[in-house]
């Protein structure tokens, strides 16, 4: 009998067996899981009051949505309808903004509605901002959105806060509202040309939210986000673990972009993907690791199928001599090397009665301090090259940014440094090696901190520096949403933190500088009025040689006085399974998950 006989007569036979149906048809595709790991905590998922949080930002990018998005393979930055039928009619002036929204889109099922389906509305956009402005909600985001001027808000705000009386969310202003159910008009005190891509592309922080989900969850808001995204949360246990599902009342969303013609690894993307369904994958499972060495074995052990921002420890195991170690490559794990547009920074509290204040004897402190810290020997040491030294606070790709500025900002000097404090009294006046305050009193330099084992190296190079200057410093030591806390409560001395770009314009770095929001963006609670009015000048100008050259007269006022002491700009290097497909670092904007794939079955073939 032939082989091919016996295959015939084989299947005859099975066909008339009881297992016959579980041969005919096809066994349900495994779920599509993306598994990896944030290296911080987040604080909790309501947009209005997770403020500038970066990880809880990316995780409310993917479950809410503004009316319009960036294009994720175009650069320069485009942006394009996400939840707006079109792009939005603009006034000449740009004061008038008028966005349409497309009908059907619906909010993910939730007790909140009581069994019916939600439609996104106009009025949901009216609702979500509007609550920027409760004196009950304290949003830290409010001052940023306060810039934009919308007409309204701010005497909404006021009116409460005189009468002590519950914010009037049923209140119409003149900025905000909603002509028809699917039409938003928008209008500002001021022209800004970069109204929307600063408000209505970012999705992390001014996505729409439900009012009936908002009351039915009251102070429990941040437990339980509700919106119109690809994805739902489904599992959340605090600082550890987080598990997002496809949401199944997304609408029909399909794989689409706009990369450069010569943009070679963009338009093969597009050639891959275009026309899939969003999102392409069914699950996220977010672990929360924050010592680098069990993140990096979690990766290894495939438990992980991406991992974003290698430690610093680990890229010389990685990337010997910048090539791939063949261990890894034998795995076909993809390094992916991304220039950030980030800043990281040390942070003084300006309202501090040791390092604040803008008279002489305190910003020869800080200038002091900051000339006398060795960012090259960071980069070298605690970051194994992946940054490069900041000579400003703006974040490389964003307008204002100049590559090639030089400021003192970055300046290794410690002859200068120890001048500087001995000419303004900065002294050891009892021989014990540690320097005094002017007054004689002892002088300790108190530095928040976070327990992770990158962070302590950065910490003890810092703590180095500081003793040979003679300045005595006490670390103390927390979790970051706890440190984060306490800094935009203004109870703190000294903190390092990062800061990411999320537009493309620089000026939302300025803000860190700008007296109306201190607390809130402004960490470090500087007030400066020549600063403050060259912020405000900058808000009505268009890009350019203009606005260019208030970039730079802000740059020098904050290298001058010092609030923050800028350390470096990151590269970004990630590593991804071949499994896992599809990834592009995005540089202002969180949301990705929607655009990558996952294949189970090659992953199961590699016996992870």
């Amino acid at each position: 009998m032939t082989k091919r006989r016996r295959l015939i007569q084989a299947a005859v036979g099975l066909a008339s067996s009881p297992l016959a149906g579980l041969a005919l048809h096809a066994q349900p595709a495994a779920a599509k899981v993306l598994r990896y790991a944030f290296p911080v905590a987040e604080t909790g998922f309501d947009p209005a009051r997770s403020g500038n949080d970066i990880y809880s930002r990316i995780v409310m990018a993917h479950i809410f949505e503004t009316p319009l998005a960036y294009d994720h393979l175009a650069r320069p930055f485009k942006l394009k309808p996400l939840t707006a039928s079109t792009m939005p009619e603009v006034s000449d002036d740009f004061r008038s903004f008028t966005f349409r929204l497309k009908p059907g889109i619906r909010f993910a099922d939730d007790p909140a509605f009581k069994g019916q389906s939600r439609e996104l509305v106009a009025q949901d956009y009216v609702y979500s901002l509007k609550r920027f402005y409760d004196p009950q909600v304290n949003s830290p985001s409010q001052s940023s959105l306060e810039e934009e001027g919308i007409v309204g808000l701010r005497e909404l705000r006021d009116e409460s806060l005189k009468s002590k009386k519950p914010f009037d969310y049923d209140r119409p202003v003149e900025g905000l509202v909603a002509i028809d159910r699917y039409t938003l008009r928008v209008r500002l005190r001021e022209g800004r040309p970069r109204h929307l891509s600063t408000t209505w592309a970012a999705r992390g922080t001014f996505g729409a939210v439900a009012r009936e989900v908002i009351e039915f969850y009251a102070d429990k808001t941040m437990e339980h986000p509700v919106g119109t995204g690809p994805f739902r949360l489904t599992e959340w246990r605090r600082s550890s673990r987080m598990v997002f599902e496809r949401n199944p009342l997304y609408r029909e969303d399909f794989y689409d972009a706009e990369p450069n013609a010569d943009d070679a690894a963009g338009q093969a993307l597009l050639q891959r993907f275009k026309g899939r369904r969003l999102p392409m994958i069914d699950r996220v499972e977010v672990a929360v690791i924050d010592e680098p060495q069990p993140r990096w074995l979690a990766f290894l052990n495939g438990e992980h199928d991406f991992m974003e921002r290698l430690p610093a420890d680990f890229i010389n195991q990685a990337l010997p001599e910048g090539q791939l170690a063949p261990s890894l490559a034998k795995r076909g794990i993809q390094p992916l090397r991304t220039p950030l547009s980030d800043v990281t920074l040390i942070v003084y509290n300006m309202e501090d009665p040791l390092v604040g204040g803008i008279t002489p004897e305190k910003v020869a402190l800080r200038r002091a301090m900051s000339l006398g810290y060795n960012v090259e020997r960071e980069i070298r040491l605690a970051r194994r090259g992946q940054a490069i030294p900041a000579q400003s606070i703006m974040t490389p790709l964003v307008s204002g940014y100049q590559a090639a500025l030089r400021t003192e900002a970055s300046e290794y000097n410690v002859p200068r440094a120890k001048a500087l404090l001995d000419l303004y009294g900065y002294v050891d006046r009892d021989g014990d090696g540690w320097r005094e305050q002017p007054d004689g009193r002892p002088l300790v330099l108190e530095y928040a901190t976070q327990s992770d084992q990158g962070q302590r190296q950065l910490d003890e190079l810092w703590q180095k520096d500081m003793k040979a200057l003679g300045l005595r410093a006490a670390v103390k030591i927390a979790q970051w949403p706890e440190n984060l806390k306490t800094v935009r409560a203004g109870k703190f001395m000294i903190w390092r933190v990062g800061s990411i770009a999320s537009s493309p314009d620089g000026q939302s770095a300025l803000e860190r500088g700008y007296g109306p929001s201190s607390g809130a963006a402004n960490l470090a609670r500087f007030k400066l009025a020549a600063f403050d009015k060259i912020y405000e000048q900058m808000n009505l100008l268009p890009d350019g040689l203009q606005r260019q050259a208030l970039f730079d007269a802000a740059t020098k006022l904050l290298v001058a006085y010092m609030p923050y002491r800028f350390c470096v700009h990151r590269i970004a290097t990630d590593l991804a399974y071949p499994w896992f497909t599809g990834y592009r670092r995005p540089p202002f904007w969180n949301d990705w998950w929607q655009y990558v794939d996952v294949d189970p079955a090659l992953r199961n073939r590699s016996g992870t």
